[in-house]
Parts: structure tokens; C-alpha cells; sequence
């Protein structure tokens, strides 16, 4: 993997904690079913040091397409939070996207 491609995966991985760090809950409603319930598989590593924790992966509907959206390590917003899994549910005609976020 290039520095350059690495730099910039890490900067969106940042950003998206920090939005979820923030309290931010958000989901986003789609007609198109989400697919099965995925394990992942394979290895996580070491965590980078003290204090991290796993943050699981994920398939996201990007264009229309079903991508998967790799686990990474993260650090929790404060010592007592919990990372909440991103989900989907049915409503109405279609699913609802909620995000993972720290609660």
C-alpha cells in the first residue's frame, strides 16, 4: 500500500471517528434489502497501544452496490464508552442504515 493511499484512508478513518465521537446518530433509509449478516474473518493485528478496541466492519450501499467497509482500530471518546455496531432494520417499504456510533 502506498504512503499516500495509507495517509489518506487514515484521514477518512479520523474523520469518521470524529463524527461519531461527537454523538452524532444518524441512519440513512434505502429501498434495497442489506445483505446478510457478515463475520469477519481474518487477522485484526495488535491493537496500535493502550485503550483501543476493535471496531468491526460493515457492508455500506455505496451507488447502489453493497461494499465492505474494513474494521479498524479506535480509541473510545472517554474511558466508560461502549462502541454501539452499525445496523439495519426493516421500516416500512424498505431499511433503515443506522451507523455505529459510542454511546
Amino acid at each position: 500500500m502506498s504512503k499516500l493511499k495509507f495517509a489518506m484512508m487514515s484521514a477518512v478513518l479520523l474523520g469518521s471517528m470524529a463524527a461519531t465521537a461527537c454523538g452524532g446518530y444518524a441512519y440513512y433509509g434505502y429501498r434495497v434489502p442489506p445483505p446478510p449478516a457478515a463475520v469477519e474473518v481474518g487477522p485484526m493485528g495488535y491493537a496500535p497501544g493502550p485503550g483501543y478496541v476493535w471496531i468491526g466492519g460493515f457492508y455500506d450501499l455505496r451507488g447502489g452496490r453493497w461494499e465492505w467497509s474494513r474494521g479498524y482500530w479506535g480509541r473510545p471518546p472517554h474511558p466508560r464508552a461502549v462502541w454501539v455496531r452499525p445496523y439495519w432494520e426493516r421500516h416500512g417499504n424498505g431499511y433503515r442504515f443506522h451507523r455505529g456510533y459510542w454511546r
